[in-house]
């Protein structure tokens, strides 16, 4: 026996993946080609589950830019901004991220992980309240676990929900802090962000929106669901990511609200982590420049991820209503997603395997996520493999020839 025995139960269940073909949360690549293809085990392979939304990792710009970057200042920063100061990207970033998400105030942080962890933990503290989607991500239950306030689940997307439980907490003191997703990672689904801001304001409560999957693909300018949904004056806080979009790692919290910078003092997951790399920090604002500049790409993920969805439902899969950048078939059971997987794999195209307790309800799901790179042809190749394997599955009832 050791410290480590307690995780035996987990690494036999690992094993039993594994074992099934090839270990899904262990895939190395032999090389990334392009924002739609790598090498895997000598075969080039379609890359349906990256979240590369807009495809621009391999923008030349933004490579240039951080190639740029890192001649001029170096590969690194070696500490925290309070500990080893703020390079001139730091500060020039934050301001273009304010000015694009038409608030006051913006800092950056090292993952989008951490900017949840960071606004999370310390926006709402000891004798507040925060109102957490049951959906959320692992970022926001563990900010929220991080912090000192009150935690309240309510049902997915229910806003009923929501305002029930907002009654319960009416008679206790502390601030009321909603957070919801612009497009919540597993199932591609967006939130009733109208009806949310309409029992926000009844309660008197704050809005935060995590809009990592959201930003660059909607609202007209790309600022996420809230611009798309016209309600941007009502959130209080925005999170998000550089690692979807934007092509590259880092996230951000943004507000409109007086003494935002109290937040850089009290926020340890900012404080206490190195801060991002010149060429990270230089790519970043040169893929902002790209969203603005080319909305173009926004109609091609659009047109995209309709392509897709309804590719697959017209082959007979059960698919959710809305066509996004992210789709996910429900599988019946482990075992089947992870042969699911391992054919489809075989197929040459690579998807996520996401397992409980990671996905809505702990049931097992295929996800991919839509690239503005693919090609119609790439997606029409896509759509083949993914029939043939749910055929060879038995999950469809029809063959592929008689379609």
């Amino acid at each position: 026996m050791t410290v480590l025995s307690k995780f035996r139960a987990l690494r036999d269940e690992h094993a039993a993946v594994a074992a099934a073909g090839r270990d899904p949360f262990g895939v190395s690549f032999d090389a990334v080609l392009s924002a739609t293809e790598a090498v895997l085990g000598g075969r080039r392979i379609l890359l349906l589950g990256t979240n590369n939304y807009l495809g621009l990792t391999f923008d030349p710009d933004c490579i240039e830019a951080a190639a740029a970057a890192v001649q001029d200042q170096g590969t690194g920063t070696t500490g925290s901004r309070i500990a080893n100061g703020t390079y001139d990207g730091h500060a020039a970033l934050e301001g273009r991220l304010a000015a694009f998400l038409k608030r006051r105030s913006a800092m950056v942080y090292t993952t989008g992980y951490q900017a949840n962890l960071g606004a999370l933990s310390t926006i709402a503290g000891k004798g507040d309240h925060l109102l957490l989607d049951a959906d959320s991500h692992a970022s926001i239950y563990d900010g929220a676990r991080l912090g000192h306030a009150q935690v309240t689940r309510f049902r997915h997307n229910d806003p009923d929900d929501l305002r029930r439980r907002l009654r319960i907490l009416s008679s206790q003191p502390g601030e009321k802090l909603i957070v919801a997703e612009g497009i919540y990672s597993m199932l591609g689904d967006t939130a009733p962000l109208r009806e949310m801001v309409e029992v926000k304001r009844e309660a008197g409560a704050w809005l935060l929106v995590d809009e990592a999957h959201s930003l660059g693909v909607l609202g007209e300018s790309g600022r996420g669901l809230a611009e798309a949904e016209g309600v941007e004056g009502d959130v209080d806080f925005v999170v998000g990511t550089f690692s979807k979009s934007l092509g590259a790692i880092g996230g951000f919290l943004a507000s409109d609200l007086d003494g935002f910078d109290a937040l850089r003092l009290s926020a340890r997951p900012y404080m206490f982590t190195a801060s991002l790399p010149p060429a990270v920090i230089a790519s970043v604002m040169q893929a902002i420049e790209v969203l603005e500049a080319r909305p173009e790409l926004r109609d091609r993920l659009r047109r995209n991820g309709q392509h897709l969805h309804e590719g697959l439902a017209a082959a007979g899969f059960a698919l959710g209503a809305m066509p996004g950048p992210i789709i996910s078939l429900a599988m019946p059971d482990r075992e089947t997603a992870v042969m699911f997987w391992n054919g489809l794999l075989a197929e040459g195209v690579y998807s996520n395997l996401a397992l409980g307790p990671a996905t809505p309800g702990g049931k097992p799901l295929l996800r991919m996520s839509v690239s503005a790179a693919l090609t119609p042809a790439q997606i029409d190749t896509a759509v083949n493999a993914i029939t043939r394997t749910g055929y060879a599955m038995g999950l469809l009832s029809v063959p592929l020839a008689a379609e």
